[in-house]
């Protein structure tokens, strides 16, 4: 009898081990499971506007952060210099055309006149008083919002006849599947090589995120580098190239002259409404042609919508 009873004791000690284990066992693979299933901390967890939102927060921290550059002179937009752009003679402001070549070959986003002239003229009547000749404007009937290249000035890939005929088609399929993209002005930034920026956010339609994925994929052959983040959606307004005019009795000083224009252009721009309806491929033969009103060949397709 007692034999039996150190048995019983013995072998329910085993399973109480053998339980003990195997609830460890699962506990721990649960745990992992877990783990494996949750949102990253990173980037990739958070909202596409998220995302623009804080790449827009960063770029309105450059000006204070990295000063000025455009005041002297110093590099502007795509790793070119402002000498490389344009040259100020006599007070008059003349870009200089420089060959590309190959020639780029962008994916832009077209914004007509109806929603980029009132902007264009906003941005006018705040600038001009200051700058004179010491600005370059954005010329209205080009405003638009690079997605993706074929092929840039950094990193040039050469195409046939034929093969730029098969890059178009490709973006034509893309173009027919797509929406018009409803946006609103979030904000008017101005960098410190002297871009001043539109930065927008998507109210309805294709995520410039996505879009851009789709853009990569009908361009297989395209730079792997790419020129901008993922997520921007922006519009060059104009480019500062010298030092403001400003009455003797304005006592304003270092940056928060600049900081006030910027003020004074979001106070009339947020807010902003367009519609989107074009996606262009850009033969660009001149370096910048779309910022610089050079030689370009544009390829307007239409935002189909269909569901095919």
């Amino acid at each position: 009898m007692p034999r039996a009873r150190k048995l019983w004791a013995n072998s329910n000690l085993a399973a109480l081990i053998i339980w003990f284990i195997s609830a460890l066992t699962f506990w721990i693979l649960f745990q992992m499971l877990l783990r494996s299933s949750a949102p990253p901390s990173t980037g990739s967890s958070i909202s596409y506007e998220e995302r623009r939102t804080r790449l827009y927060d960063k770029l309105s921290r450059e000006l204070d952060e990295k000063g000025a550059a455009f005041l002297k002179y110093g590099e502007t937009s795509q790793s070119l210099s402002l000498s490389d752009l344009f040259t100020i003679k006599d007070g008059a402001v003349t870009p200089v055309l420089k060959a590309a070549n190959p020639p780029v070959r962008a994916n832009v986003l077209y914004m007509s006149p109806q929603y980029s002239v009132p902007i264009a003229e906003a941005v006018k009547s705040i600038l001009s008083p200051y700058f004179e000749k010491a600005i370059w404007f954005q010329n209205s009937s080009l405003y638009h919002f690079s997605m993706f290249h074929a092929s840039h000035h950094i990193s040039g890939v050469p195409a046939t006849e034929a093969e730029i005929e098969a890059e178009v088609n490709a973006i034509k399929a893309v173009a027919e599947g797509l929406c018009p993209l409803r946006i609103s002005l979030d904000r008017v930034v101005l960098t410190s090589t002297g871009v001043l920026l539109g930065c927008w956010q998507v109210n309805s339609g294709v995520d410039p995120v996505v879009l851009r994925d789709r853009l990569r994929t009908a361009l297989p052959h395209a730079p792997q580098k790419q020129l901008y983040d993922a997520a921007i959606l922006h519009t060059t307004l104009a480019r500062l190239l010298g030092q403001p005019k400003l009455p003797k009795e304005n006592r304003i000083t270092g940056l928060q002259f600049f900081h006030d224009l910027v003020n004074k252009l979001n106070s009339q721009l947020h807010g902003i409404q367009a519609q989107v309806s074009e996606l262009w491929y850009v033969e660009e033969y001149d370096v910048l042609a779309l910022a610089l009103n050079g030689r370009m060949k544009v390829h307007k397709l239409n935002l189909g919508c269909s569901k095919a």
